[in-house]
């Protein structure tokens, strides 16, 4: 697999049971690349290696005053640097492809979990460390795993050119062969504590990210109460904690660095004094003393690789113990796929956890006291449960039976927060569609006109609204704009059942109610289900359903509801139990039903409820 071939068609199943099986799993999948890794390296470190034989050559010719062998060594000293040039190049590139596609393939892996998931992900997770992971832990997850195949090809090289010593000439290769584990070894004690310290430093490096992204996610609220400068001290706090880590694990790994320099010193030193000693008694000549002493100046090189593993370790271990951490979730209720074919069925809506029923074709506003129970409900009906729960069914077909992919078409969730992503306003309305709805009748239905016109306002260079830009979450936009954009854009797919929730809460009485209109209009003969306390969404509703402690609590119009359900009555007009005993008292329903009748809120509610819909 090159780079110009990503992305992979199929990414794989990643084994996230830890972080170590999921780097082994990487390296498996990545068997080819690092073979070829692993002969540029064995063709350019020995090529190095091999260096110091022909300087050696060369000298003993000279000492020799041998023309065959210096011509010998020359042309051993240019097949030498030859084979260096196109080892080099080619680990090189083989490498980076190595390192690139390794950590393409750990973006797809987690961007597929995400769209697994959906907004379950960031319940589970906060969302600065599934940034932390899909961008620095990706890069340090693929630096370890370039990086093992240019470590094995160093250890082989040591351990090639420690047997060649030993038979070009036994005593220093002796010496050398004996040493150079030792110097290998050397730094193993202190690995440990370099290792925590850099899990001490990537874990507050992923803690002050998650600050940063949840600070900038909400500096507009920070602003709004004056906690921006608190929470900017606690960035700043964070940062100098990851800062002392980072210098603390430094001093550690140059501790490790010096320790490789001051080794080899050694070694060298205790190889001269030996091999002028032997040279001495005539026991190694000139040109083998300077082969060996070469020899072992050239090995600092490949030894360097070991520091560097354990490096690449250190900082990928926890990095691929988060991404195993985010890799292993799974959704509460698997979608299978269990039934054959592509057909998206279609049909009444039913969950039989709570006994609601969303009948085709017809708009069906739900009403649930609990805003987090309907938030689950409604992730319920889009097949995205946050827990295991009875599957809900779709024209008799259960969601979970249904591949993924097929379940999100027929069933689409619009969250009470919907998130939109920067770019043009032709891009984000640039989704899966029917195509029997326009982004001009989505927009309107919506009632975005006054966002057009902001948006053309707010841009230098756009005179079209589709061309203007949105920034990062449409931040530049008011709460109720952004609102209004998310619903036109779920509007324009045009799905076969849309669940929107809360979808007006942030717009005012007399757009909400043209929204009602709109949504209805464009929506005829489509599956619509809306939760909502509003009384201009519930009144505009062909059915409303009152969940109360899970369960269906009673079923029909909104007007009809008011009257004769307190529960419900008491969810949309914020009733208080003063002013329901008021309303009981004057109907006469209670022990002073001969006293004088008041105007109830619910009669208020009522009446400005008219008022708003003629308005609109």
């Amino acid at each position: 697999m090159q780079i110009q071939d990503l992305p992979y068609p199929d990414p794989g199943v990643p084994d996230a049971r830890s972080g170590p099986r999921f780097l082994w799993w990487l390296f498996r999948n990545q068997l080819d690349g690092q073979l070829k890794a692993l002969a540029w390296g064995l063709l350019h470190f020995l090529s190095v290696s091999a260096l110091p034989f022909c300087v050696g050559v060369a000298v003993q010719a000279v000492v020799d005053r041998s023309g065959r062998q210096l011509a010998l060594a020359g042309g051993l000293l240019a097949l030498c640097c030859a084979g260096n040039a196109i080892g080099e190049t080619f680990l090189h590139r083989t490498a980076v492809t190595n390192w690139i596609t390794a950590a393409a393939r750990v973006q797809q892996v987690l961007a597929r979990k995400t769209a697994q998931l959906g907004s379950a992900l960031t319940r589970r997770v906060a969302a600065g460390e599934v940034v932390a992971v899909s961008t620095g832990d990706v890069e340090k997850i693929g630096w370890f795993v370039e990086a093992w195949s240019r470590f094995t090809a160093a250890a082989v090289t040591i351990v090639v050119v420690c047997v060649g010593l030993v038979v070009y000439q036994p005593e220093l290769g002796t010496v050398v062969a004996v040493g150079l584990p030792v110097l290998a070894i050397a730094v193993l004690p202190l690995l440990p504590r370099a290792t925590r310290r850099a899990d001490v430093q990537r874990e507050k490096a992923g803690r002050a990210t998650e600050l940063a992204s949840d600070t900038v996610a909400g500096l507009r609220v920070l602003r709004g109460i004056g906690g921006e400068e608190l929470f900017l001290d606690r960035y700043r706090s964070a940062s100098q904690e990851v800062r002392h880590a980072a210098v603390r694990s430094a001093r550690m790994w140059s501790l490790i660095s010096a320790i490789q320099v001051l080794m080899p010193g050694l070694l060298l030193i205790a190889v001269v004094w030996y091999g002028v000693h032997l040279a001495r008694r005539g026991q190694v000549s000139i040109g083998e003393l300077v082969t060996v002493y070469s020899s072992i100046m050239i090995l600092t090189y490949p030894l360097r690789h070991f520091e560097e593993i354990a490096m690449a370790y250190s900082f990928s271990r926890p990095s691929a113990r988060r991404a195993a951490r985010v890799l292993s979730l799974e959704r509460a209720t698997d979608t299978g796929g269990s039934r054959d074919g592509s057909e998206v069925p279609s049909g009444d809506l039913y969950d039989p956890a709570t006994g609601l029923l969303a009948p085709t074709g017809r708009l069906t506003a739900v009403v649930c006291g609990d805003p987090d129970a309907a938030g689950r409900l409604a992730e319920r009906l889009g097949g995205h449960p946050s827990e295991e729960s009875t599957s809900v069914l779709l024209g008799g077909v259960p969601l979970d039976e249904l591949p993924l992919d097929n379940a999100r078409t027929a069933v689409l969730v619009q969250d009470k927060d919907p998130v939109l992503l920067s770019g043009t306003l032709r891009e984000l309305l640039d989704v899966p569609r029917s195509g029997d709805v326009r982004p001009e009748d989505a927009l309107a239905a919506a009632q975005c006109e006054d966002v057009l016109a902001a948006l053309v306002q707010g841009s230098l260079d756009a005179d079209d609204p589709m061309d203007a830009r949105i920034t990062e979450r449409g931040r530049s936009l008011s709460g109720g704009q952004r609102q209004r954009l998310a619903l036109a854009r779920s509007l324009i797919t045009d799905p076969g059942v849309l669940v929107l929730d809360e979808p007006t809460s942030a717009v005012d009485s007399h757009t909400e109610a043209r929204i009602a209109h709109g949504v209805r209009e464009l929506r005829a003969g489509r599956t619509t289900v809306v939760f909502t306390s509003s009384p201009l969404l519930l009144d505009r509703a062909d059915r409303v359903v009152l969940i109360h402690d899970g369960e269906v609590a009673a079923v029909g119009l909104h007007r009809e509801l008011v009257h004769a359900e307190p529960r419900y009555r008491a969810v949309v007009t914020r009733e208080t139990e003063e002013e329901a005993a008021e309303t009981k008292t004057a109907r006469g329903d209670g022990p002073t039903g001969n006293q004088p009748v008041k105007a109830s809120s619910l009669e208020e509610v009522l009446k400005e409820l008219e008022e708003i819909e003629e308005s609109a």
